[in-house]
């Protein structure tokens, strides 16, 4: 069974006011909510369990689905009515309700992207705890991986602040920037190491068998804090799309981009 999260919890104030009235995953593109576009390209790629987090009028999103009878596949909806649980704290409330069988494609319902789901599904592989999908996209947040695509770490390059498990890393005695070949190159005493940065999609395939490692989380944190914190001694890897394209619907000025970008995917 190929099983999904769609994060469509959040307040949506970027969309305001369309959100004055309604949750950001039923505004419309395309003539469609976002959400049902989320969905029905999980169901196209062969994804048959897919649960969606919901906070802000959650009661209306709760009544589309019904009324779309799930859209005949297995939809569970996790209830952040009381208090809205971050990217990290979403996921470790759902755990009820995956499988454990399975990895879980993990995907932002504002979000329009040319992934083929089925294909990023391939990328991971059993001895695999969580696969991010990333690009040479510029930014100012990278993360960090060594040759093996292994995740090392994180830096802002407009402050310089490293966050790592690795000591290392977190506190190098220099550290410099390559951004024309998209290192970061760290010295500690005697040793150079290049690390490879990336831009992060948002995208990424999360397996069950990490799901006991989020004990010691709170209820609420974000995603990547659980994996800058437990990425030395879990297996997460950065898997790179090269012609990825990623368009965030959360501003009002992004709705006509999406319109364009969905006649493109749908050509």
């Amino acid at each position: 069974m190929k099983q999904a999260m769609i994060f469509a919890a959040g307040l949506g104030t970027r969309l305001k006011p369309l959100t004055d009235t309604m949750p950001k995953a039923l505004v419309r593109v395309g003539g469609e909510p976002l959400l049902k576009h989320v969905i029905l390209r999980l169901k196209d790629a062969g994804y048959t369990r897919v649960v969606v987090n919901v906070h802000h009028f959650s009661e209306q999103i709760i009544r589309y689905l019904r009324e779309n009878n799930n859209f005949d596949i297995d939809i569970r909806v996790s209830d952040e009515s009381e208090q809205l649980l971050e990217t990290g704290g979403g996921i470790k409330k759902a755990i009820p309700l995956f499988s454990e069988d399975s990895p879980v494609l993990i995907h932002n319902v504002d979000i329009l992207d040319n992934v083929n789901y089925e294909w990023f599904s391939r990328q991971h592989l059993d001895n695999e705890d969580a696969v991010l999908l990333v690009s040479r996209r510029q930014t100012k947040r990278y993360l960090l991986f060594d040759n093996a695509m292994r995740l090392m770490g994180w830096v802002n390059t407009g402050t310089g602040e490293l966050r790592s498990p690795y000591e290392w890393i977190k506190n190098p005695d220099s550290a410099e920037l390559d951004t024309q070949n998209g290192l970061l190159h760290v010295r500690r005493g005697s040793s150079d190491i290049d690390l490879n940065m990336f831009a992060f999609s948002g995208i990424h395939s999360f397996s069950p068998r990490l799901f006991h490692l989020m004990d010691r989380f709170p209820d609420r944190f974000p995603v990547m804090d659980f994996y800058l914190q437990t990425c030395h001694r879990t297996h997460i890897y950065g898997c790179v799309k090269d012609d990825l394209r990623v368009l965030d619907v959360g501003k009002l000025d992004s709705l006509d981009k999406a319109e364009e970008m969905l006649k493109e995917l749908n050509k």
